[in-house]
């Protein structure tokens, strides 16, 4: 509800009762709407302050820019003080402001555990589910997923961000996030949806101008397409016959997208170390074949991750079982 519009309708309605003798049911709806109110303008203004701008602050709760500043408006007009130094350019809270908004994260942060412990009791899953997820296999392999989920679980909305970055989770308010890696964050609770191997790749066209490689020490001399996201760098490493194995490679291209790599090895432009889960088609069709088989280069979990076991809501428990389920037999060689 916009903010301008409630207040509106309020003073209507007071003016209405002032002439009309209100009923008990009628002082009880008002207070009501007043605490929701309240409420509202609470979490307008700690939103603001989060996004650091009116407008941001509006899109992260769905209400409009003018709805917002009302809200925060009225607040400042209730305590008696101002919360926040505005100028054109940036927000800054006062002293006052700041004392305030930490006891708002505080009362939210309480509504939100008050909210998961009768959520997770009732079993229901209800309201919006946060979810951060990697690029590529967001796009390849979840997202495919989510109007199953949503259609099984009709309260449910999902918010679903893709990004390669490290995301901290309670500092940006995910519920959930799937994360690809050797080991799970040790700071974070997870369970294992499955596994992915890095896989060494080339087209049949490139290897026949070029030469197979015999040995990962080789690579050095060919032309390597390198994601740049890689945890290991321009390093790449493998277990071989003879155990483990670094190569020190010389990218003629670099890129921060798996797909632009597989693009750029499909046509013929050199070799690539990409997970199983995105080159798997293109070694069904024949338009790449693996190089090197004999040298296993890493294997890295899926896994979704969450803040805390305490008070773990039934979208999240939901969430995590339905993908375990989704990926218990994956479309790609792990």
């Amino acid at each position: 509800m916009d903010a301008a519009g409630c207040c509106d309708a309020k003073t209507l309605e007071v003016q209405l009762l002032e002439i009309n003798m209100p009923t008990e049911d009628d002082l009880s709806r008002i207070v009501e709407q007043y605490d929701m109110d309240k409420f509202a303008a609470v979490q307008a203004f700690v939103a603001v302050v989060d996004a650091g701008s009116f407008v941001k602050g509006a899109e992260a709760i769905g209400q409009s820019k003018a709805g917002v500043s009302r809200y925060v408006g009225e607040l400042e007009a209730q305590l008696g003080v101002r919360l926040l130094n505005r100028t054109t350019r940036r927000l800054s809270l006062t002293e006052e402001g700041e004392v305030f908004h930490s006891r708002c994260k505080e009362l939210l942060a309480q509504f939100s555990e008050a909210e998961a412990e009768i959520t997770a009791h009732s079993g229901s899953a209800v309201g919006q589910l946060k979810i951060n997820v990697p690029v590529t296999f967001g796009q390849l392999h979840l997202a495919p997923l989510w109007p199953a989920f949503l259609k099984q679980h009709p309260r449910v909305t999902l918010d679903v961000t893709l990004a390669d970055r490290f995301v901290d989770l309670v500092e940006e308010g995910y519920d959930l996030a799937v994360r690809i890696a050797r080991l799970p964050s040790s700071s974070l609770i997870s369970r294992r949806l499955g596994s992915t191997r890095l896989l060494l790749c080339a087209s049949p066209d490139y290897l026949r101008e070029r030469g197979r490689p015999a040995h990962p020490s080789e690579l050095a001399t060919h032309d390597v397409v390198a994601y740049s996201l890689l945890a290991t760098g321009e390093s790449w490493e493998f277990d071989g016959p003879e155990g483990p194995v670094i190569a020190r490679v010389n990218p003629r291209l670099r890129t921060n997208s798996g797909e632009t790599c597989c693009a750029a090895a499909i046509r013929h432009q050199g070799i690539v170390l990409q997970p199983s889960f995105l080159v798997a088609p293109f070694l069904q069709s024949g338009e790449l074949v693996e190089v090197l088989p004999h040298f296993r280069s890493i294997e890295l979990g899926i896994y979704a991750v969450y803040p805390s076991r305490r008070h773990v809501t039934a979208k999240v428990r939901l969430m995590i079982d339905y993908l375990v389920a989704a990926f218990r037999t994956p479309a790609w060689l792990a």
